[in-house]
């Protein structure tokens, strides 16, 4: 997990996630709900970053708990709101950016990234059957 429930109420009202994540009514953040949408949103940043970078992250890059906290609110207006807020699809928008540009290798995170795959430059090893025609059984023809 990138983010937590501290980081999203510093983005978005308390009353806002009550109202988000509270399908009971109880006039509570439903922490299940809240966690649900972070996860989703940590399995999204590492889908893209891990492209070019070992994840899941430990720790994360300085960037990454500021896209996790803007993906997880918008998966959780998501999930209850028919018209998502302009301000929050522009948040989502900008996240899934630049997490264009990260796989892409356009954009940083600072720190090193993936080592790549090794190949073998070995000789090949075949293996079979004795040789039916070899030159000693073809001499004189």
């Amino acid at each position: 997990m990138y983010t937590t429930l501290a980081a999203l109420l510093e983005r978005i009202p308390e009353e806002a996630l009550i109202q988000l994540t509270d399908d009971g009514g109880l006039g509570t953040i439903d922490q299940d709900k809240v966690d649900a949408a972070i996860a989703r949103a940590a399995q999204e940043i590492d889908a893209w970053c891990g492209a070019r970078y070992q994840v899941p992250f430990d720790p994360a890059p300085s960037i990454v708990p500021g896209l996790a906290a803007d993906l997880a609110i918008y998966y959780l207006y998501g999930r209850t709101v028919d018209e998502i807020p302009e301000s929050r699809k522009d948040a989502h928008k900008n996240a899934v950016r630049l997490l264009e540009k990260i796989a892409l290798g356009q954009v940083s995170l600072g720190v090193d990234p993936a080592p790549a795959a090794t190949t073998s430059a070995g000789a090949a090893i075949v293996s079979g059957a004795d040789r039916q025609f070899t030159r000693d059984k073809l001499r004189g023809m």
